[in-house]
């Protein structure tokens, strides 16, 4: 699926990056590269949205349908 969200990277007091989403409350990543950190928040957005996903169709009844439509 593609999509597009945006990074907001700041560099961090420690040394490095972190990096947040703001459209995907919890999603942050860091690292010692602005790229290594925006790589970073790219997978923790995946989890999070393979997570809910899931946690969604947990307890729905067996004959629901379920289709994937592609956006983007």
């Amino acid at each position: 699926m593609k999509a597009e969200f945006t990074a907001l990277v700041e560099a961090a007091p420690e040394g490095g990056y972190w990096a947040i989403c703001p459209e995907v409350p919890g999603a942050n990543g860091q690292g010692e590269t602005v790229e290594e950190a925006i790589e970073n928040l790219r997978q923790a957005i995946e989890l999070i949205l393979e997570d809910r996903r899931e946690d969604f169709f947990r307890g729905l009844p067996d004959d629901v349908i379920r289709e994937k439509v592609l956006v983007g």
